[in-house]
C-alpha cells in the first residue's frame, strides 16, 4: 500500500471520526437541552390555570402521559441526528413494539385499566377505598398503579388492570354513611333497653335524622338473652366519631339502667 492510498485513508477515517464525533456531541445536547426543556414544560403545565381546574386523578395521569411523549420526542431526535434512517427505526420500532406488547401484556393492561378508572371515575384522589385485599386513601392515579396511604401510613401501589377488574368500595363517596352496631343483653327488659339505646343516639350530636331517624330494635336470640341491632345516620366524615362515641355510652348507660348482658350459661340451665 503506498503513502498516498495511506494517506487517502487516513483522511477519510479523520472526516468519518469527526463526522461521528460531531453528531454525538450534538446528540448529547439534544438529549441535555430536552432534558431542561421537557422539565421547564412540565413545570409550566403543571402550574397552568388548567391543570389547576382538574381533577387531581386526571391531571396525574395526563402529566405522566405528556412526560412519557416528550421523552419520545427527544428520543427520535437523537436517532435522526446519529443518522439513523428514520425508515429503519420505524420498522424496528414497530418489530420491537410487537414483540414488546407481547412481553409487557400486563403493563399494557395496566394502562388500559389508568384510562377506564378515570373514564368511569369509580373514585378520586382523597376518597377512601378497599380493593384487592388493600384499603385506604388514595394518593395517585397513573398511568400504571394508583398509590393509596394506609391508615398506619403504608404506601400502597395497586396495578390499574387488577384494581379495574376488582370489586371496589368507596367507603367516602357519599355524604353520609350509616353506623351499625350490635349490643348483647340479657332480655330481661326489651323495651327499657330500646329506650335507652334510642336516647344515647338521640343525644349525640352527630347523629342525624336523615336518611333515617336512629334505629334499635332486636335481631335475634343468643344463648342467655337477644342480640339488640343500632342505626345511626351521620356524615362521612364524622363516622368514626359517633362510632366510638356511642360504642362508650350505649353499654354505659345501658349498665346504669341494670340492663346486663347475657346470661351465664350455668344460670340458663339452673332457670330451667
Amino acid at each position: 500500500m503506498d503513502s498516498a492510498t495511506i494517506s487517502a485513508l487516513g483522511s477519510k477515517m479523520i472526516d468519518v471520526c469527526t463526522s461521528l464525533g460531531i453528531k454525538i456531541v450534538l446528540a448529547l445536547l439534544i438529549l441535555i437541552v430536552g432534558r431542561f426543556i421537557i422539565k421547564f414544560i412540565l413545570s409550566k403545565l403543571e402550574k397552568s390555570k388548567g391543570m389547576e381546574k382538574m381533577d387531581p386523578a386526571v391531571r396525574s395521569f395526563l402529566m405522566s402521559f405528556f412526560k412519557i411523549g416528550l421523552w419520545v420526542v427527544v428520543i427520535i431526535s437523537i436517532v435522526s441526528v446519529l443518522g439513523v434512517p428514520m425508515a429503519s427505526v420505524i420498522t424496528v420500532l414497530a418489530t420491537c413494539g410487537l414483540a414488546i406488547g407481547m412481553a409487557l401484556q400486563g403493563a399494557l393492561s395496566n394502562l388500559a385499566g389508568g384510562i377506564m378508572l378515570l373514564l368511569f371515575r369509580p373514585f378520586n384522589v382523597g376518597d377512601y377505598i378497599s380493593a384487592t385485599d388493600a384499603e385506604g386513601t388514595v394518593r395517585e392515579i397513573n398511568l400504571f398503579y394508583t398509590v393509596i396511604n394506609t391508615l398506619d401510613n403504608k404506601v400502597i401501589s395497586i396495578p390499574n388492570g387488577a384494581l379495574m377488574a376488582a370489586n371496589i368500595t368507596n367507603i367516602t363517596k357519599e355524604d353520609f354513611r350509616r353506623v351499625d352496631l350490635t349490643f348483647n343483653i340479657s332480655g330481661a327488659d326489651i323495651a327499657g333497653a330500646r329506650q335507652v339505646m334510642l336516647e344515647q343516639m338521640q343525644a349525640n350530636d352527630k347523629v342525624l335524622d336523615t336518611p333515617a331517624p336512629p334505629f334499635a330494635e332486636p335481631l335475634e336470640g343468643i344463648p342467655g338473652g337477644i342480640c339488640f341491632t343500632t342505626r345511626a345516620w351521620t356524615k362521612t366524615e364524622d363516622y368514626w366519631d359517633v362510632y366510638h362515641a356511642l360504642m362508650d355510652a350505649i353499654p354505659t348507660a345501658l349498665g346504669k339502667a341494670g340492663i346486663g348482658g347475657p346470661l351465664p350459661a350455668t344460670q340458663i340451665v339452673t332457670d330451667k
